[in-house]
């Protein structure tokens, strides 16, 4: 099999970012763990084998076996939990998709990407260090930005969406499985015309 697969192994990864920790739950910088949980109620999934200094699971999406992850390693050293992984398995970056939040997007707004900068997220800078490459396909999910120049951005991202961006961010979190398995079965292509 192409890059030298076991049989056993995988060949897709689905790192979907987060941080760990009630105090994050529902916060605009854990929309990759969002995804995650919403893949895994509607897969019957379970996130019960701590490897990769991540929770992980292992699914078939659309007909490839993939290691679907939430690494654990808090949102700024996602590229750890990653990299080896992708050692690991000798998974090329091409078959790395992210999941994370953006900040530039307006809420609720799907971005699909074959790759490119980590657009000052500080995960998926991370992650292109661990990997050696901005070639990667992620899907970010739109956070909006804060109300007033001034206001912090850290505070922004781990802080929880209300009203309208809620329910918007909710509407483009439903999409996400979808766009995870047209990705992997049709191409970035076609995911990006369907879903951006």
């Amino acid at each position: 099999m192409l890059f030298g697969h076991k049989p056993s192994g995988v060949s897709w990864l689905l790192v979907c970012l987060g941080n760990y920790g009630t105090r994050f739950d529902g916060t605009r910088h854990n929309m990759g763990f969002m995804a995650a949980d919403l893949l895994a109620e509607r897969r019957n999934l379970h996130y019960n084998k701590l490897r990769f200094r991540s929770w992980t699971t292992v699914a078939e999406i659309g007909g490839e076996k993939v290691l679907v992850m939430k690494p654990q390693t808090y949102m700024n050293l996602s590229g750890e939990a990653a990299g080896e992984a992708a050692r690991f398995y000798k998974v090329p970056p091409e078959h790395v998709l992210v999941i994370s939040d953006d900040v530039s997007l307006p809420a609720g707004r799907l971005r699909i990407r074959p790759g490119g900068s980590a657009g000052g997220h500080n995960g998926l800078k991370n992650i292109i260090a661990h990997l050696g490459t901005d070639k990667f396909p992620r899907i970010k999910v739109g956070v909006g930005s804060p109300p007033v120049p001034e206001y912090d951005m850290a505070d922004w991202v781990t802080g929880r969406p209300q009203g309208k961006d809620q329910k918007a961010i909710a509407a483009a979190l439903d999409k996400v499985p979808d766009a995870v398995e047209c990705l992997i079965s049709q191409g970035c292509d076609k995911a990006m015309n369907r879903f951006n």
